[in-house]
């Protein structure tokens, strides 16, 4: 038997903004889906890694258990920025493989509402106190004097080096969230179901430039919960649920390496690079062998770089890579055929896990009006600032 792990079950639920609920309404919804999907109880569960972040100090594993079942068993609560339902996911991965669990669920939760910004600045009643202080000394804060924290900063600045080192427009930038907002349109379980067009898109209200609003991704609550588990426990079981079964063929999470500039702006390429590297060396595959990809798109400036960083263009052709209709759905390799974290929405912890769902859904040829024909291997990337970055690659089981 090789040691191979398997998504055996997994359920999303709708993202957008539900505050009738709560935290574990949205987590119990995707974790009985994802039982089901599977043909299993809680009961049949070894691990449980549970990825949350504005909720994370609550033992939010633990309140799951309490809402459907306490049996007893490991339970991880995972906290790594944009990447953490990737890195839940990890979690469960790496207990299968190391032989401690048969069945491992990973679940991605988050209740965000309309939260608006995320990052740094300055609070309204902070004292102006001129004295070192911190583990740097700083005197003051930095927010707006020597860069940015603040997300759609630090994403503007990441495309703006790329668009002047390679010759990117804003037009190229923009043709992503044209993309994504038309994809969307097929997904019912998307936050924002709405084509814009160009024209739009680059006559909207500037939020950091060149990302306008229909540019960057919307918060909101939502959950998604995925079912691994071993090649001796997937012989097991249902003969159904062995068909649909599908092989993570990479798993593999990153941080940054130390990089010039890397103290002062925060570098969303390198550790991506890395991260893919290791996910197509863990895989036996290319880049070329991809049916589908779903990714960090943030922003439409992130979209366009990481095309670059997973290798899916070739180095620097990330702008001519959108505009020959590549990443579009009837393309070579689609890309965020879910709508993307632009009209998907992007509730933080939920999103890891998210991205997952829609690769096993299309490799199961289960995605109803968007699904990819024919689609066999995919790829799923998220990335946290601090920072982190997750790589899924998963594969078609063959008959």
């Amino acid at each position: 038997m090789s040691n191979n792990v398997w998504v055996i079950g997994t359920s999303m639920t709708r993202f957008g903004r539900f505050p009738e609920k709560d935290l574990m309404d949205l987590a119990v919804e995707a974790t009985t889906g994802a039982l089901k999907d599977a043909d299993l109880d809680l009961a049949a569960v070894n691990i449980l890694a549970m990825g949350n972040l504005y909720e994370a100090t609550s033992h939010n594993g633990q309140r799951l258990q309490q809402a459907m079942g306490q049996t007893g068993i490991p339970v991880y609560n995972v906290v790594n920025a944009c990447a953490t339902g990737a890195t839940a996911i990890r979690v469960a991965v790496m207990s299968i493989l190391a032989g401690e669990s048969d069945i491992g669920l990973a679940v991605g939760v988050e209740q965000m509402g309309k939260m608006g910004m995320l990052g740094g600045g300055k609070k309204r009643d902070e004292k102006k106190i001129f004295a070192p202080k911190g583990r740097r000394g700083g005197v003051v804060k930095a927010e707006g004097l020597f860069g940015t924290n603040l997300m759609p900063g630090v994403f503007a600045q990441a495309g703006t080096e790329y668009a002047l080192t390679h010759g990117v427009t804003q037009t190229q930038f923009a043709r992503v969230a044209h993309k994504n907002h038309l994809h969307s349109t097929l997904n019912p379980l998307a936050q924002y179901q709405k084509e814009f067009s160009m024209e739009e898109i680059l006559g909207a209200e500037v939020i950091s430039w060149p990302n306008t609003l229909p540019m960057c991704c919307p918060t909101g609550d939502g959950a998604a919960a995925v079912l691994l588990c071993s090649d001796a426990k997937l012989a097991t079981l249902d003969p159904d649920v062995r068909r649909r079964a599908v092989k993570v063929s990479a798993s593999v999470l990153t941080s940054d390496p130390y990089v010039d500039g890397g103290q002062v702006q925060a570098d969303i390429n390198t550790l991506t690079r890395n991260a893919a590297d290791q996910a197509y060396a863990k895989a036996g595959i290319g880049p070329e062998d991809l049916s589908l990809v779903e990714l960090h798109d943030c922003f439409a400036t992130a979209e366009l770089l990481h095309y670059d960083n997973l290798r899916l263009c070739e180095p620097g052709a990330a702008g001519q890579f959108i505009d020959s209709g590549a990443p579009y759905r009837d393309g070579r390799i689609p890309v965020n055929v879910s709508g993307g974290l632009l009209s998907k929405g992007h509730p933080l912890g939920a999103t890891g896990v998210a991205n997952v769902f829609e690769i096993v859904t299309h490799l199961r040829g289960e995605a109803g009006a968007r699904q990819i024909e024919g689609a066999k291997v995919g790829l799923a990337h998220v990335i946290g600032l601090a920072s982190a970055c997750g790589v899924h690659i998963l594969e078609k089981r063959a008959s």
